[in-house]
């Protein structure tokens, strides 16, 4: 009898399988050798069904556990921070915000930025910082003049501008001053000198920044008159636009009965620069006393801000 055990069997054969070249008693017949080993097979096949059965019986079982477990416990959804943009005048790096992720932030040039720099996405679904932004640098104001001498600096969004405002050269009778950076007066007219009477008396210069795309209609400059004490001053005043490149894009109106307004109506986009001539008449009874100009320009920013 062939012993049933695989391992015994194994064994066997081991020890009574003869070489071919040697002969004796002890040892199996060919065909006891075969029956063995096809024993051995059958045995060999039936374990192998056997296990195949219990791995087919295992997954089935960790399947039945999975779909259970679903049931009872619906998977949660990732968590995710808010959406963040990029700030104005700046840009933002990332955009994933799930557990872990980095979201990274830079400014435009002429810009820094205030608030971190980078945040992170928390598992409690909050970022560890606020959203920065991004603030106008004010290169007028540096320890390091930034402008030449004899200029002034004026402070525009993202950037700046060198101004050296000049009074209007002087011809036949009629002369200026300047009597402040920003001013210049005429100098006293010959008492017979109509003309000299009809220019400017006073001349200011102002300068303005703005940012691209301004909603419109906005007020951005005002011109009003103040007598001197114990003088009496005009009674009417007229306002008008009499120079500069603005083509239309600017109205003179009266806000009081001593202001006028200077108003933006049309959308300005940057970079550029526009000039305006305002001037302000002044009349006592109907008679032409002085007018006074302002001439002024503004700077638009290519930022919306």
């Amino acid at each position: 009898m062939v012993p049933s055990s695989p391992r015994a069997l194994f064994l066997l054969l081991l020890i009574l399988a003869c070489p071919e070249p040697r002969a004796s008693q002890n040892c199996l017949s060919k065909q006891q050798l075969l029956s063995a080993i096809r024993q051995l097979q059958q045995l060999l096949k039936g374990q192998e069904t056997r296990f195949a059965e219990g791995i087919r019986h295992m997954k089935s079982r960790l399947a039945a556990l999975q779909n259970s477990v679903s049931r009872v416990v619906p998977d949660a959804p990732p968590v995710s921070c808010p959406a963040l943009n990029a700030p104005t005048d700046g840009r933002k790096f990332g955009s994933k915000y799930l557990v872990d992720h980095e979201v990274h932030f830079a400014c435009n040039p002429g810009f820094r930025l205030v608030g971190p720099s980078s945040v992170v996405c928390l598992p409690n679904g909050t970022w560890t910082g606020e959203q920065p932004r991004c603030r106008d640098v004010d290169e007028c104001v540096g320890l390091q003049p930034v402008c030449p001498q004899g200029t002034t600096c004026i402070n525009t969004g993202g950037s700046f501008q060198c101004v050296s405002p000049e009074c209007p050269e002087g011809s036949g009778n009629v002369s200026y001053v300047k009597t402040s950076p920003f001013q210049c007066e005429r100098n006293p007219c010959p008492m017979d000198s109509r003309p000299c009477r009809h220019l400017p008396k006073t001349i200011s210069f102002h300068y303005l920044s703005l940012p691209s795309n301004l909603k419109t209609p906005i007020t951005l400059f005002r011109m009003a008159t103040a007598s001197a004490p114990g003088r009496a001053g005009p009674n009417s005043l007229r306002f008008g636009i009499v120079g500069g490149n603005s083509r239309g894009h600017f109205v003179m109106q009266r806000s009081d009965r001593q202001t006028g307004e200077l108003i933006l109506v049309q959308t300005l986009a940057g970079p550029q620069t526009l000039e305006v001539d305002v001037d302000m008449s002044e009349y006592l009874d109907r008679s032409f006393q002085a007018n006074h100009v302002s001439k002024v320009t503004i700077f638009v920013s290519p930022y919306d801000f």
